[in-house]
């Protein structure tokens, strides 16, 4: 049967190739440590769990010692020019697009019929089918364009070199927010509110709540993880419990009050760090400046329909 475990191994794969053509590569001027890196996160793709808590535990605290202390670095693997794929992307047009779009239709269409298959989880189905619809993308593109045979994990490494360590940012963070969520860091955050929120009135503990979805937002760099804590420290007690608030709408638009942290954060790698690294800004937080504007007014929005739309 195909489970998770078969991408995991996909996953462990393919970094340890980065790993092993980055030590092969004499001309990068950090090797050693960006192949520890890469080699590192192969390991715990392929045997993290063997590892135990304990061994995870230190396999990331080596990850963020090897980016911290600047050992990881860029590489440029001799693929094709800048050039050459211009005019390869002239030549082709929008056509370039159309493995891309491989991947989602796979996804969709293997959730809706693969699940019945004794040969795959069904409970993983929507993942599993994904990591099937990348493959079958490469093979396209592979049997389409033509490049060498090692091409698609030359130009990977290059990518993922050029991200660094902001590649494993979301997997990261979404560790962090279960670790919040188990520490019971939503109660302590309820007990100092509650010296806070006046009893009487929505308005101030509806802003605190909207204030701390993005607070906690910009602070954990997801809205996803900040909303467990500041729902069990306000949104549930106070705003609906308390003050009798909708907690669809409560809960709906603190989603979004916590987007707007997003939008602001630069722990949210994949969405403000990222673009600027792949747009080779020289301002690595232009992307949080130019969304500034866009998120304070969202904000109060925000605020507002929450305090406006929740209570009778």
């Amino acid at each position: 049967m195909i489970t998770l475990a078969w991408l995991y191994a996909l996953g462990g794969a393919m970094f340890a190739a980065y790993a092993l053509f980055t030590l092969a590569d004499a001309r990068h001027p950090k090797r050693w440590g960006t192949a520890a890196f890469w080699g590192l996160l192969a390991a715990s793709f392929l045997s993290g769990d063997r590892f135990g808590d304990l061994g995870n535990g230190i396999l990331v605290l080596a990850l963020v010692a090897l980016a911290g202390l600047g050992l990881t670095g860029r590489s440029d693997p001799p693929t094709t020019s800048t050039t050459e794929r211009e005019a390869s992307a002239a030549r082709r047009g929008n056509r370039l697009f159309l493995p891309a779009l491989v991947i989602p239709a796979t996804a969709l269409l293997g959730t809706l019929l693969l699940k019945r298959l004794p040969l795959f989880e069904a409970k993983n189905i929507t993942l599993i089918s994904l990591g099937l619809g990348v493959l079958l993308a490469l093979g396209a593109i592979l049997l389409w364009l033509r490049p060498p045979a090692r091409a698609p994990l030359d130009e990977g490494r290059r990518l993922t070199d050029a991200v660094g360590w902001a590649v494993v940012m979301p997997q990261m963070l979404a560790a962090l927010g279960a670790v919040f969520a188990l520490a019971g860091v939503g109660d302590v955050v309820g007990q100092a509110a509650a010296y806070a929120i006046p009893a009487e009135g929505t308005f101030v503990a509806t802003a605190i709540f909207a204030l701390g979805m993005a607070g906690f937002t910009i602070v954990m760099g997801n809205a996803f993880a900040a909303f467990p804590v500041m729902m069990a420290a306000v949104g549930l007690p106070v705003l609906v419990r308390l003050h009798g608030g909708d907690p669809a709408v409560v809960a709906a638009v603190g989603m979004l009050a916590g987007f707007c942290g997003t939008l602001l954060s630069p722990m949210a790698a994949n969405f403000n760090i990222v673009p600027a690294v792949l747009l080779d800004l020289k301002d690595r937080h232009g992307v949080i400046r130019a969304q500034a504007g866009t998120a304070l007014p969202l904000l109060l929005a925000n605020i507002l329909i929450i305090w406006w739309c929740a209570f009778p």
